[in-house]
C-alpha cells in the first residue's frame, strides 16, 4: 500500500492523509463565506426590534463573545487538528460518552435549525422578488418547504466540496452586504438618512437598555456563527498553527466590521418599524434609499443564492453528522444506511429533512410572523450552549501537554468566554420562550434515540453503548460525495 506524504508538515506536527491546499488567502475567503449568509440578510428588523435605532450594538456585542469563543477554538484547532470539532474536544476534556454525543447532537440541530431558517429567508426573498403576496404566510410556508426537498434532493445525488465554488458563493453573498453598504453611502449623500436614530433605544417591552441588547445580542448572535465550521479545514490548511489564528481574527473582524455598517445605513434609512416588520429587511433599504434604480430588483435575489448556499451546507453538515453518530453506534443502526447506487447516506439525509420539514411547519403556525427569528434564535441558543463548554475544554485540557507548538489562547479569554455564552443562554435574556421549546424537543428527541439504541444494544448484543472513534464523528470516509 502506498502511504500518502504530507510533505506540508511541520517538525512534531501529526501527518495528514489530505491534500494541505489552503494558504492563508483561501482560508480567510473560507471564514468569511462561512460567517455570511442567512443572519444578518434575514434578522436586522428582527434586532432592531428589540433595540430599536441602536440595531448597531447587538451586533458588537455579538462579535466580541465570538471573538472570545475563536481564541478558544483556535487553541483547540491547533492542539487537536481533526475534523471532529466540539464533540472531539467535549470527549478529551470530559471522557463521557453521552456528553459527547449531546454535544454532537446538538450541533446537528443547529444545521438543521439554521438551514431551517435559511429556507424561510430563501422563500421570503423569492416571493419579494418575483412581486408575490408577501403577507401569504402559507404560500411562503409552500415555497420553504420545497426549497427544503430541494436541497435533500442535492444531498441526495452527491454534493462534493469544493473550496473554489466556495469563493464564488462568498463572493456573492458579500456583493449583496456591499451593495447595501454601497446604497448607504448613496443615501448619506443625498440627504436621505437620519443617523440620529441610530442613538435611540427603544424596547417595545419597556426593558432597561441592559437587557434590551442583551435580547437583541441572542438573536444577533446568529449572525456571527459559521466561524467555528472552519476548524474542520485544519487538515488542509497550509502550517495551520501560524495561519489560522491570524486569519481567523481577520474573518471575524472583517464580518463584523460588514454587519455594523449594514445595521447602521437599515436604521438610519428605514425607520424601525417598518425594517423590523419585513421578512427581507435589506432589501427594504435598498428600495427606499434607492427606488427606481434597477439594483433594488437585483437584491433579493442575490439574497436567496447567500441564504441557499447556508440552507444546502448546514444540512449537508446535519445529514453527515447523523450518519456519522449511526456509525458509531449511539444512534439506531438504520440511520447509517447508504444508498447503493448514489452512494450518500440516504436515511440521515431522508431523517434531518423530516425535522426540518417539522420545523418550518410548526414554527409557521407558532411564531406569529417572527418565524425566521424564532429559527434563527434556537440556532444561536443551541450554539452558545456548545461554545460554553468548548470555551470550558481549553481550560481542563490544558494539562494535557503535547510536544509541538501550538496556539495558546489567553487564560482570561476561556473564563470570559464561559461566562459570556452561558449567561446569553439563560432565560433572563428576554429570548422567546419558543426557542427552548424548539432545542428542548431536539435534544429530547435526540435522548430517546439514544436510549433506544442503547436498550437494542443492551438486549440484543449485550454491546455497549458509546462513541468509539470520536475523531471521526461526522465525517463521511464511508460516502462518496
Amino acid at each position: 500500500m502506498t502511504q500518502t506524504v504530507d510533505h506540508d508538515r511541520l517538525p512534531g506536527e501529526e501527518e495528514t492523509e489530505l491534500r494541505r491546499v489552503m494558504g492563508p488567502k483561501l482560508l480567510l475567503l473560507f471564514i468569511v463565506g462561512d460567517i455570511l449568509g442567512t443572519g444578518v440578510y434575514a434578522l436586522t428588523g428582527q434586532v432592531a426590534n428589540e433595540v430599536g435605532g441602536a440595531a448597531w450594538v447587538p451586533f458588537i456585542v455579538a462579535f466580541a463573545i465570538a471573538m472570545v469563543t475563536a481564541f478558544s477554538y483556535l487553541e483547540l484547532v491547533t492542539k487537536y487538528p481533526q475534523a471532529a470539532g466540539a464533540a472531539l474536544y467535549t470527549h478529551k476534556a470530559f471522557g463521557i460518552h453521552f456528553l459527547t454525543f449531546i454535544v454532537a447532537f446538538t450541533v446537528m440541530c443547529s444545521g438543521i435549525t439554521s438551514a431551517s431558517t435559511a429556507s424561510r429567508a430563501f422563500a421570503a426573498n423569492l416571493v419579494k422578488g418575483f412581486g408575490m403576496d408577501s403577507d401569504n404566510t402559507n404560500l411562503v410556508m409552500l415555497i420553504a418547504l420545497g426549497f427544503m426537498a430541494l436541497c435533500a434532493a442535492v444531498n441526495f445525488r452527491g454534493v462534493g466540496e469544493s473550496v473554489k465554488a466556495n469563493i464564488v458563493l462568498t463572493c456573492v453573498e458579500l456583493s449583496g452586504l456591499l451593495l447595501v453598504i454601497f446604497v448607504g453611502f448613496f443615501a448619506l449623500f443625498q440627504g436621505k438618512t437620519d443617523f440620529s436614530q441610530t442613538m435611540v433605544f427603544d424596547s417595545p417591552s419597556d426593558k432597561s437598555a441592559f437587557f434590551a441588547v442583551t435580547a437583541a445580542t441572542s438573536l444577533a448572535f446568529f449572525a456571527m456563527v459559521g466561524f467555528e465550521d472552519s476548524v474542520n479545514m485544519a487538515e488542509e490548511t497550509h502550517d495551520p498553527v501560524k495561519n489560522f489564528p491570524k486569519m481567523m481574527i481577520t474573518g471575524i473582524g472583517v464580518t463584523g466590521l460588514i454587519y455594523v455598517l449594514v445595521a447602521l445605513f437599515a436604521v438610519a434609512i428605514v425607520p424601525v418599524g417598518e425594517l423590523g416588520d419585513s421578512e427581507t429587511p435589506l432589501v427594504k433599504v435598498v428600495e427606499t434609499a434607492a427606488p427606481g434604480i434597477p439594483i433594488e430588483k437585483l437584491l433579493p435575489f442575490i439574497s436567496m443564492f447567500a441564504v441557499a448556499n447556508s440552507a444546502l451546507i448546514n444540512m449537508l453538515m446535519a445529514s453527515r453528522l447523523l450518519y456519522g453518530m449511526s456509525r458509531q453506534e449511539v444512534l439506531p443502526p438504520i440511520l447509517g444506511r447508504v444508498h447503493k447506487g448514489r452512494q450518500t447516506p440516504y436515511a440521515s439525509i431522508l431523517f434531518t429533512t423530516l425535522i426540518a420539514f417539522g420545523l418550518i411547519i410548526v414554527v409557521t403556525q407558532r411564531a406569529e410572523g417572527k418565524i425566521i427569528a424564532a429559527l434563527g434564535g434556537t440556532t444561536a441558543l443551541l450554539l452558545l450552549g456548545v461554545f460554553t463548554i468548548v470555551n470550558i475544554c481549553v481550560l481542563i485540557l490544558r494539562k494535557d501537554r503535547i510536544n509541538r507548538r501550538h496556539f495558546v489562547a489567553p487564560s482570561v479569554l476561556p473564563i470570559i468566554g464561559a461566562i459570556a455564552c452561558a449567561f446569553f443562554v439563560g432565560p433572563w435574556t428576554g429570548r422567546d420562550t419558543l426557542q427552548y421549546t424548539i432545542a428542548g424537543w431536539l435534544l429530547a428527541l435526540g435522548v430517546v434515540l439514544w436510549a433506544l439504541t442503547w436498550m437494542a444494544n443492551r438486549g440484543l448484543r449485550a454491546k455497549k453503548t458509546y462513541i468509539r472513534d470520536p475523531e471521526e464523528l461526522g465525517s463521511d470516509h464511508d460516502v462518496v460525495n
